[in-house]
Formats: structure tokens, C-alpha cells, sequence
């Protein structure tokens, strides 16, 4: 169970590899959607982090920006790695491969009953896959496709998060 910081009641921690792409995307556009629905004033606390992540690299410049297109920031983002003691911390884990997915629940059974996959928030089971060493277009493709499963997950996150 997650632990609890006084006036947080929702806890989200997105996952991919290197928490420099996909993961430190999905916080900043999450954080932005929450913003913007304005979840009932609730305290959210949104973070992410990588299963080989080192400490303290920033995001990609193509993932500044595509972001920075999109009239977000993540210019202060720093990667970190995942712990057990990290996912202690959080209700719900999102994961964006079914392989970072399947390496969570065996490496931290004790997480395992909150650790999912991205797109499974929008009632599908897609990878998002790593737009590292690609194009500026293929950051902007894989952002698009995380900002439609924060959309469209966003009722299914809140609900896991009650």
C-alpha cells in the first residue's frame, strides 16, 4: 500500500526506461490535464522515473521540444531510477511497455497489484515505444499517442486512484 503524505489522496508514477523520453512526457502532460479538469482540488502527486534510469539526466532536447510545442515545460525534469522504496510510495504505477510492465511485477511483487500499462487506462494494450535516437517527428508522434491515453484513461486513472 502506498504510503500516505498528508493532503495527497492521488499518487501516479509514470515508468519507462531511462526517464529521459516517455515517462518524464507523461508526468509533465498529465500534471497538465489534472490541472486543467481541475480534479475536484484534490492534492495529486505526479512523478516518474526509469528501470535503468541514472540520477540527475534531463529529458532529451527532442522531448524539451515537443513539449515546449505544446506549451509545456520540462526543462527542470531530472531523471531518476526506480526503487522499491519509490514505488512504495505511489498508488498507481504506468507503465509504457508490456516488458517494464512484466519486469515490475516480478522484480516487486509487492507492487504488483498496482502496476500497469499506459494505454491500459484507455482499454487497449499498445506499447508506447522508445522514441530515443529518432526524429524530432517521432518524439512528436509518441507524445501524441501518450496525451490520447492520459485522455482518454483519465476516468479509469481517478477511479484505480479512489
Amino acid at each position: 500500500m502506498a504510503k500516505e503524505e498528508p493532503g495527497i489522496k492521488r499518487s501516479v508514477l509514470f515508468v519507462c526506461s531511462a526517464n529521459q523520453c516517455r515517462s518524464p512526457m507523461a508526468m509533465i502532460m498529465f500534471n497538465d490535464l489534472v490541472a486543467r479538469r481541475n480534479a475536484q482540488s484534490e492534492k495529486w502527486r505526479i512523478e516518474s522515473a526509469g528501470i535503468w534510469a541514472i540520477s540527475g539526466y534531463s529529458a532529451t532536447d527532442f522531448a524539451n521540444r515537443t513539449l515546449m510545442d505544446m506549451d509545456l515545460d520540462l526543462n527542470t525534469h531530472r531523471s531518476q531510477p526506480l526503487t522499491e522504496s519509490l514505488l512504495d510510495e505511489f498508488k498507481l504505477i504506468l507503465c509504457m511497455e508490456n516488458e517494464q510492465v512484466n519486469f515490475l511485477k516480478q522484480n516487486f511483487p509487492d507492487s504488483k497489484e498496482k502496476v500497469f500499462l499506459l494505454s491500459e487506462m484507455a482499454g487497449e494494450n499498445k506499447d508506447i515505444y522508445d522514441p530515443a535516437g529518432y526524429s524530432l517527428d517521432a518524439y512528436k508522434d509518441t507524445a501524441k499517442e501518450i496525451h490520447s491515453f492520459l485522455e482518454k484513461g483519465f476516468p479509469k486513472i481517478s477511479k484505480l486512484l479512489e
